[in-house]
């Protein structure tokens, strides 16, 4: 009878580790908990104004990739088309929709009045 408490120690510790790479260790990132973000600076107050974008992967354990933003009119001579590429009124994919690796940022800067950037479509890379 001894065997017993063994038996039941074995077991939870299984149940704890399946439980764990589950939902913890091995969890991949969800959409709404880890979407990407988009952080405006104003740096220069001249006219027009100066801002500093930021984009982020959120995600600490998994690369996104196809990174759209609404962007309204956005005029794609402000920027790189590498770094933010205009494809539509109010679509725009950063890093012309490569990875950004897990909480990798990428920044660039525009000369313009304020555009309001933020994510509408994005991928998580997981395997």
């Amino acid at each position: 009878m001894q065997d017993q408490p063994t038996y039941k120690l074995i077991l939870w510790s299984l149940v704890t580790l399946s439980s764990l790479l589950c939902q913890g260790w091995a969890a991949k990132c969800a959409a709404n908990d880890h979407a990407p973000t988009v952080q405006q600076t104003q740096v220069e107050t001249t006219d027009p104004p100066k801002y500093m974008v930021e984009v982020r992967n959120s995600c600490p354990m998994c690369p996104v990739i196809n990174v759209h933003l609404k962007c309204g009119s956005f005029p794609q001579a402000l920027v790189s088309p590498r770094l933010l590429k205009v494809l539509a009124f109010d679509d725009c994919v950063v890093n012309a929709g490569l990875p950004l690796q897990p909480l990798q940022k990428l920044s660039f800067n525009y000369s313009h009045n304020k555009f309001l950037l933020r994510p509408t479509i994005w991928y998580f890379q997981c395997e």
